[in-house]
């Protein structure tokens, strides 16, 4: 974690023991000090990937009446996928597990499921497995971490006690800063994270617009920069939608595509 806030990924010299390491510490990082939840769960969905051998990640968080919003996501794909199940009526095993405080493990995505729908657009996508862990807190479940692989099975038994670590971790990460018989707190804290997405989801589209660059891309400048000049991504969002920061200036590290005739001057 970069500045108490981020989960890094090492280069691939490091050991997955000391990335092990260095993420269970990033996450007890948010335990003792103030932290970006939405920075801090994407930092999570992608140790998953980096740690786990998995394809991509995504996250997922309840609001105050039960509702599931897509919180994070390690690629476009997978929020695609992640919105999709959010979307449809049948639901998905990100749902599922958060519903019944359960884990979903589902090896071959080509067969039959519950959610034929979901599956037939994970597959397109590319995935063939997928294992969904709760985020759960006692009697409480607070969302739900989905693990994406493109080939079976989607986990390990091993892996699959890792991912319920990470998630155990990050719920009480989520639950620290409340009271623990103050529930409006705990509301409270998820809304402001909730509404945080939706501003850096608009901040994307803005990004993208303008620089002529993928939503992967936007939201990666638009991290950087929070990160480089220790801001709160939501804040950084906000005033780029508010036009009280310049798009130009996020996007300053990002590469640009070539206008036409440029190779030629």
């Amino acid at each position: 974690m970069t500045d108490g806030n981020v989960m890094e990924t090492p280069d691939s010299g490091s050991s997955r023991e000391a990335l092990l390491a260095s993420t269970f510490v990033a996450l007890a990082d948010t335990l003792v000090d103030d932290y970006d939840v939405v920075d801090m769960l994407d930092g999570l969905v992608n140790s998953c990937v980096a740690l786990l051998g998995v394809s991509q990640a995504g996250l997922m968080l309840a609001d105050q009446r039960g509702a599931l919003h897509l919180m994070a996501s390690s690629n476009e794909a997978t929020r695609i996928v992640e919105l999709f199940q959010l979307q449809g009526t049948e639901g998905g095993p990100c749902v599922q597990a958060c519903r019944t405080g359960v884990a979903v493990h589902v090896d071959d995505l080509t067969r039959a499921t519950p959610w034929p729908r979901f599956a037939d657009t994970a597959v397109t996508a590319g995935f063939r497995s997928v294992h969904a862990v709760p985020m759960r807190w006692r009697e409480t479940t607070l969302g739900a971490l989905n693990l994406f692989n493109e080939e079976p099975p989607s986990l390990g038994n091993e892996d699959q006690q890792l991912a319920r670590a990470f998630a155990d971790v990050a719920t009480i990460a989520i639950l620290q800063q409340r009271s623990l018989h103050r529930s409006s707190q705990l509301v409270e804290q998820l809304q402001s994270a909730l509404n945080s997405r939706i501003v850096i989801e608009q901040a994307k589209g803005v990004l993208a617009e303008h620089g002529k660059v993928g939503m992967d891309m936007a939201f990666v400048a638009l991290r950087d920069f929070a990160r480089n000049h220790n801001l709160k991504l939501a804040a950084v969002a906000e005033a780029l939608v508010r036009r009280e920061r310049s798009a130009d200036d996020i996007l300053v590290a990002v590469p640009r595509p070539s206008a036409p005739g440029d190779a030629d001057r």
